[in-house]
């Protein structure tokens, strides 16, 4: 979600890790998939030039896990480097569909996300499913979510938003709960936890990118607001609704009335979304447990 981090101030160096004709909801695509080589080829580049020197560094979908491998590589030379950079990592491995969980990423992916990626990570955004896949923990409540991003937080990341689960929201079933926790160690070094709850709208559609550009909103809110969860994800997930307000109702109108919209009518509305990226208007609160 390259889009979204720019129009919020961000000068981006984007590696492709697929290059793909179109996104995977459609039912064709054609391109290439950049192996862990390839990588660091490209990285050495920036790296002879000198111009290897960042404040964050935001990872999403992967199928390779050498790729990933060395990605916790670079991440440990780019900290190195600079001991305050922040490594933002969506695990994207799979989701639920009606109750039940499945990967969409070849399985030896998760190994590698636990043992090497997810200790290298100061932010991570798994959904319900791969918070229990790395934990190896269901999650039935939200005290059990709790725990989960608890045991998330003892791993490594010291901010752990999953970002959408199947809980019950206290708003209704019409709404979707987020659940996020910020952990930082105070001067003296005690230990503070800040936890929220989101819900926010369900929208009656299956996107795809949602994902990546939630990543890439919380690390330009976190950026703004680093001791404030709270906020960030108001301003993300207010971001978001209207992104996907938007989108479906451009995708009905495209689909014309009694048709179900495709995956083309689906595409996130984000050009059209540029000023609700850049400054959202609060429309959906958190709640501080």
């Amino acid at each position: 979600m390259l889009q979204s981090r720019e129009v919020l101030g961000f000068e981006v160096d984007t590696v492709n890790s697929v290059q793909f004709s179109n996104h995977t909801g459609y039912a064709h695509w054609k391109g290439q998939v950049l192996n862990s080589d390839e990588l660091h080829e490209l990285y050495e580049g920036l790296k002879l030039n000198k111009v290897n020197q960042y404040d964050y560094v935001l990872t999403g979908y992967t199928r390779d896990t050498s790729f990933l491998a060395m990605v916790v590589d670079i991440v440990q030379e780019l900290k190195q480097q600079n001991s305050n950079l922040v490594y933002v990592c969506d695990p994207v491995m799979g989701d639920k569909w009606n109750g039940e969980g499945s990967m969409y990423v070849p399985k030896d992916l998760l190994p590698v996300y636990r043992d090497k990626v997810v200790p290298v990570a100061d932010i991570i955004t798994p959904n319900q499913f791969e918070a229990e896949l790395l934990t190896g923990r269901k999650i039935h409540t939200e005290k059990d979510a709790l725990e989960v991003m608890d045991m998330l937080h003892a791993m490594g990341p010291e901010t752990v938003v999953i970002t959408s689960s199947d809980l019950q929201a206290p708003l209704g079933n019409d709404y979707l709960i987020a659940l996020g926790s910020h952990r930082k160690t105070n001067a003296d070094g005690t230990k503070m936890t800040q936890r929220i709850r989101v819900e926010s709208p369900k929208v009656d559609a299956v996107f795809v990118g949602t994902g990546d550009l939630f990543a890439a909103m919380l690390l330009a809110w976190t950026h703004k607001h680093p001791n404030n969860l709270k906020v960030a994800c108001e301003k993300t997930v207010s971001a978001m609704q209207h992104v996907l307000q938007r989108t479906i109702k451009s995708a009905k109108a495209q689909a014309g009335e009694g048709n179900k919209p495709n995956s083309a009518h689906l595409e996130l509305r984000m050009v059209q979304s540029k000023q609700d990226i850049e400054n959202p208007e609060i429309i959906v609160k958190a709640t501080v447990l």
